[in-house]
């Protein structure tokens, strides 16, 4: 898409389909809102087929010990820290398997660090204090596709033999370029013009749910569509294993209780009780 002066600009940065947002009424904006966000999951949903392509390639290094790691900056970035930082307590997995780099380091987290995004060197430098290996897997988040920080660890991956995927929502964008597995979710212009914390970061935000989430079934850290291996580190989740637990085993819910606590996750408390 071409701006006024001619330039090319990425759709997540062109004018809103709305105008006079200062003046319209909280109904209004709302409204409006919730009308722009119902198109992102057909944003997702037409992507399915490079999702799909890409958590099947991850599937197979994941099982030979490989892991995942998140590049991104800003919303992106926060996201991808999000989504690794869920995998543990949900799945009972090491937090070495799903692992989230932002630009700008920790920081940015919470504070905007935004000229960090702009050192191309600076991903790959992160991803070799961790051995980075051919049963890895690096997805870059980029709404617009054009972040140098994840482009830049995008292609140093890619030249060292390493499984590359990334999240987009511009279509023909530099990083889906130099990635051997884009995945393009093209949301289209933002409701405040270029705030990608908008439809670009809820389609990238559901896509980040379905590739781990995808991954850890298939890795068997779910019994039909419970979590067995979640992490019991509060009073709600240890209730909820109890219940999983009386649901599989049919014995009593003190019963179930006192297993639960001395195995330390439902999956461990079924396999034993079936020998």
């Amino acid at each position: 898409m071409k701006s006024k002066s001619g330039t090319n600009i990425p759709i997540t940065e062109s004018s809103s389909n709305f105008d006079n947002l200062d003046t319209m009424s909280v109904e209004e904006l709302l409204t409006h809102i919730n009308e722009e966000d119902a198109k992102v999951h057909l944003a997702v949903r037409n992507a399915l087929p490079q999702i799909k392509n890409l958590v099947e390639q991850i599937e197979v290094r994941m099982k030979k010990g490989g892991r995942v790691f998140y590049l991104g900056a800003g919303t992106s970035g926060r996201l991808g820290v999000l989504d690794a930082s869920e995998i543990p307590p949900t799945f009972g997995v090491p937090e070495s398997m799903v692992i989230g780099l932002i630009a700008g380091g920790d920081t940015a987290l919470r504070k905007s660090v935004e000229a960090a995004e702009d050192d191309q060197d600076k991903a790959w430098a992160s991803l070799q204090g961790f051995n980075i290996n051919q049963n890895d897997t690096v997805i870059g988040i980029a709404a617009s596709g054009t972040t140098p920080y994840v482009i830049g660890g995008i292609r140093h991956a890619r030249d060292n033999g390493i499984l590359t995927g990334c999240i987009t929502c511009n279509p023909d964008s530099e990083i889906a370029e130099v990635t051997e597995y884009p995945i393009e979710a093209i949301t289209g212009p933002e409701f405040v013009t270029g705030s990608t914390r908008l439809k670009a970061g809820t389609a990238q935000k559901m896509i980040l749910n379905m590739i781990t989430t995808t991954i850890m079934i298939k890795l068997g850290r779910v019994k039909g569509n419970k979590m067995v291996n979640m992490q019991l580190t509060n009073k709600k989740l240890i209730e909820r294993g109890t219940r999983m637990i009386v649901d599989e085993l049919h014995i009593p819910s003190d019963d179930a209780r006192r297993l639960l606590l001395i195995h330390g996750s439902v999956q461990k408390v079924i396999g034993n009780y079936q020998k």
